[in-house]
């Protein structure tokens, strides 16, 4: 597919450049021969590759990432040296202690260690830039030069290298943060089509050759165009974010570059790190602002995972805001856009349907006054700051409802629950993934009465509610769920209205059932476990109470480690009877994606409907879904960045044996006997008094963010067996 982009803000008017860092090398281990080629195959077709040259204690230029070869190859053991690299002692091996031959008996290894380590029996070997030039024939070619006096210190010459391998073969960009090593050479490239380019590094960090700080050269860009063509610089210094990872306003710094004749390019891209908050962990957001914003554009991205900023420049750029893109998925919110606002606020499920979410949904709880309320968890420790309030001594133990104490929203009135703060959800708290903290206990609770009217005030397709503990509220506390809801709807209007599709979700049958019996709106079934497949009893038993059914992620592509095993058909067999499919939870969060998705939450999404065929999705982050149906790419003709990725076939790149995850037991088959319940219990007369009391539980704090991970297969199952053709 020919890309199409013109944009009056970048240096040229052309498509920014994709440069793959070391390759993709958010998959592979970093300048790999796998590395290289998936990056060649799956993103834009002028990608540039980046290498990192070192030279070896002969004089040869090889691609590694770092000075010091300790994380990044396979070396180990005694050797290890000290020198002073400018001006800091600094211990490790390094390549001027080694002929290029005695190189080749280490091999490449994933340097970052929050991504998988599990190809590094593939026994990638170390590479020379020539080799990096003519084996993947890249339109373009990136060499980032470092250390130019550590090398001149063991009777090495940089320059006389990059003057040298420039003349073997075509060098598009020379990159250095010295400014001395990119003088030293510019009269040599004034006549060539190598661009020259000042990489700036942290602002408070030293260029060895100037003895000036990169901020205060940042001053200066008339001096720097004197000696290049453009400058590369950390993503910060045009987007610069405060102390608490909020966005600041963006600097001049492009605008003012441009008018000095230089090209921006810009760096330190990764799905894998940290994100600002103000991008909700979505990495197009992030690339979008630097591309499409309406005041400028930088020239190139510098990735580690250059699929993403393909993707963003080419699908997902200056699309027109009139776009409404394809109708599937179907997008449900999960608790509003619980990834941005505390769940089920008005914020939250204003957010939603400002993001593009079909349908919003609303969790139903009744507390002790009979009011039934939109709430994710019955226990208001989950959600709310009730550990900090009056009511924190009213915790107490219910094994029916969950094995640890709580307090409920039964134990109090709406009045009082409505005197607590929201609180934020961290489903990946384990990972220190916080969610926008700025706004942690922002927004305010709806009852259901209060949601309905929200959305009947929206252009919605429909609403989702869900029903849960109906059983136990039922025999325990003389609480009617069902009827509570059923009262809301026809008091709403929403009985007799056809504007917006009502859809009651249960993973109980019973729940389903008795409304089927009670009124006409659509009912989902929602299988609360993972399941590999359906067998027919079951399905003809979901058929008779349910419209919709809703399975997890795992029951579509199961997973081993973080690495996807295959597809199975649970999808299409419930299709098979006209029962439409949703999946959940999608999140934006790096860790969510298995590595077969490269981090990427659109990756997740195009496979999930594409290949899995899913009819909608449930989802914390309703944007990031509608953004991927207005894409430009999803016509009959995919480019390789929005082709779906062939599933299972991570494991089986993986060379060696013992690095295969272990296998674990298969997921269950859904039966008949798994669906099939009694009929709700009667509403009790009398509430029995309440369980034994108990200390509430130290409501989760929210911890700072991190970075973590991903990873791929194999050149050898690239394109045949990494996406579908």
């Amino acid at each position: 597919m020919q890309y199409l982009f013109t944009h009056q803000f970048s240096f040229t008017g052309d498509a920014p450049l994709v440069i793959a860092r070391g390759g993709f090398s958010g998959l592979f281990p970093d300048s790999s021969s796998n590395a290289y080629g998936f990056a060649m195959q799956i993103s834009l077709p002028n990608v540039v590759l980046w290498c990192d040259v070192q030279l070896t204690k002969d004089g040869v230029g090889v691609c590694l990432p770092n000075l010091v070869l300790d994380n990044g190859t396979s070396i180990s053991g005694p050797g290890d040296k000290t020198y002073i690299v400018n001006g800091v002692s600094t211990k490790g091996f390094f390549s001027v202690d080694y002929t290029f031959e005695g190189l080749q008996n280490y091999s490449l290894v994933q340097a970052i260690f929050s991504r998988t380590p599990r190809f590094d029996d593939n026994l990638f070997p170390i590479l020379t830039v020539e080799v990096v030039a003519q084996q993947f024939k890249p339109q373009g070619l990136w060499l980032n030069i470092q250390h130019d006096a550590f090398y001149t210190q063991h009777n090495l010459s940089m320059r006389s290298y990059v003057l040298s391998v420039s003349r073997r073969v075509v060098v598009n960009y020379v990159s250095s943060p010295e400014v001395g090593f990119l003088r030293s050479i510019v009269t040599r490239f004034r006549r060539s089509p190598t661009k020259l380019i000042f990489r700036f590094l942290e602002a408070d960090k030293t260029d060895p050759s100037t003895n000036q700080t990169y901020g205060s050269l940042l001053k200066n860009l008339t001096f720097i165009k004197t000696f290049s063509s453009g400058i590369l610089v950390p993503k910060n210094y045009i987007w610069p974010v405060n102390i608490d990872q909020y966005l600041q306003p963006h600097t001049s710094l492009v605008i003012d570059a441009h008018k000095e004749g230089l090209e921006v390019y810009a760096s330190d891209f990764a799905n894998d790190n940290t994100f600002s908050y103000n991008y909700s962990y979505d990495p197009y957001s992030e690339y979008l602002s630097f591309i499409d914003n309406g005041d400028f554009s930088v020239d190139g991205l510098l990735s580690d995972f250059p699929i993403t900023p393909s993707a963003a420049i080419d699908c997902f750029s200056h699309i027109s805001p009139n776009s409404t893109g394809q109708a599937t998925p179907a997008i449900i919110s999960h608790n509003g856009a619980s990834g941005v606002y505390p769940d089920c606020t008005d914020l939250a499920y204003n957010q939603a349907v400002e993001d593009g979410a079909d349908y919003i949904d609303c969790s139903i709880q009744m507390t002790s006054d009979g009011i039934p309320i939109c709430l994710s968890s019955i226990n208001l420790i989950d959600v709310t700051t009730v550990t900090e309030s009056p009511f924190s001594n009213l915790a107490i133990s219910i094994p029916d409802i969950q094995p640890s104490p709580g307090i409920f929203t039964f134990n109090l009135t709406w009045k009082d629950i409505q005197s607590l703060k929201p609180l934020i959800s961290t489903p990946l708290r384990e990972y220190a993934l916080v969610r926008n903290p700025a706004y942690k206990n922002a927004g305010k609770f709806l009852s259901l009465d209060d949601f309905l009217t929200l959305a009947k005030s929206k252009r919605l397709s429909g609403i989702v509610i869900s029903i849960k503990n109906a059983a136990y509220l039922a025999e325990n506390k003389g609480m009617s769920i069902t009827d509570a809801v059923l009262d809301a709807l026809n008091k709403s209007g929403y009985n007799n209205q056809t504007a917006q599709e009502v859809i009651i979700q249960s993973t109980n049958k019973a729940v389903l059932t008795r409304l089927k019996e009670q009124s006409k709106h659509k009912r989902m079934y929602m299988v609360d476990e993972n399941i590999r497949s359906v067998d027919d009893s079951s399905i003809k038993d979901i058929k008779s109470f349910a419209d919709y059914v809703a399975i997890s992620k795992d029951s579509v592509f199961p997973e081993i480690r973080h690495f996807t095993t295959g597809d199975i058909n649970s999808v299409s067999k419930l299709k098979s009877v006209n029962l439409t499919v949703f999946v959940y939870v999608f999140r934006n969060e790096f860790v969510e994606q298995a590595w077969d998705f490269f981090a990427d939450p659109i990756v997740e999404i195009n496979t999930f409907v594409m290949a899995g065929e899913i009819d909608g999705v449930i989802t914390d982050f309703p944007g990031t879904a509608a953004a991927y149906r207005r894409n430009k790419c999803l016509g009959p003709t995919l480019p390789l960045y929005m082709a779906p990725v062939q599933v299972g076939s991570l494991l089986q790149a993986i060379a060696s044996p013992t690095q295969l995850p272990p296998a674990e037991a298969p997921y269950p088959v859904l039966t008949e006997n798994d669906v099939a319940e009694g009929p709700l219990p009667p509403v009790s007369k009398e509430t029995p008094t309440a369980g034994g009391t108990a200390e509430a539980p130290n409501t989760p704090s929210s911890q700072p963010g991190l970075t973590a991970c991903i990873i791929l297969s194999s050149l050898s199952t690239l394109l045949a067996s990494v996406l579908l053709l």
